[in-house]
């Protein structure tokens, strides 16, 4: 049998990390609310297919924008360049990359009814990977996948902007 001693040192325990966890200013990552400016927007870029485009409209959708592309009474994100940029960091003794930094550069504006709402600004994310040129293709598909994470990476900073309007 329990006694209520040892059933209040049982809640305490059970308790204690959720107070913990709360006092610290944890926060689990949600949804973005955007302000009502941005409750129906569009996106204009050149290359509307590039990963950071994608990305950005996969987290307006899911933070409950509306992205008609109606240029009355939505505010517009113009992408004004989305880029990636690879350098080799280090060779080897016989003059072959050992390992390169990818770089995505992200510069936008945004602007609702006539209004700006945010002044050009450029974002720039980089990482640093190893090359191995026995294995080619794994690094190839690396790459890519690094690629997609920055550009997730900038998506995640500007939406934090964006909600900040």
């Amino acid at each position: 049998m329990h006694t209520p001693r040892s059933l209040r040192w049982r809640m305490l325990a059970w308790l204690l990390p959720g107070w913990l966890l709360a006092s610290c200013g944890f926060h689990l990552q949600g949804r973005h609310d955007l302000p009502r400016s941005l409750a129906a927007a569009r996106i204009v870029a050149a290359d509307t297919q590039s990963d950071f485009c994608n990305a950005l409209r996969t987290a307006l959708l899911a933070a409950g924008a509306r992205l008609d592309g109606a240029p009355d009474g939505s505010a517009t994100i113009h992408v004004l360049e989305d880029s990636t940029a690879e350098r080799v960091l280090t060779v080897s003794a016989h003059n072959i990359p050992t390992a390169f930094e990818l770089s995505y550069r992200v510069r936008l504006s945004v602007d609702y009814q006539g209004r700006e709402l945010m002044a050009p600004e450029e974002h720039v994310v980089t990482r640093e990977y190893s090359f191995d040129e026995r294995a080619l293709l794994a690094k190839e598909r690396e790459r890519d996948t690094l690629r997609q994470a920055l550009a997730d990476d900038l998506v995640a900073l500007i939406m934090r902007r964006l909600d900040s309007l």
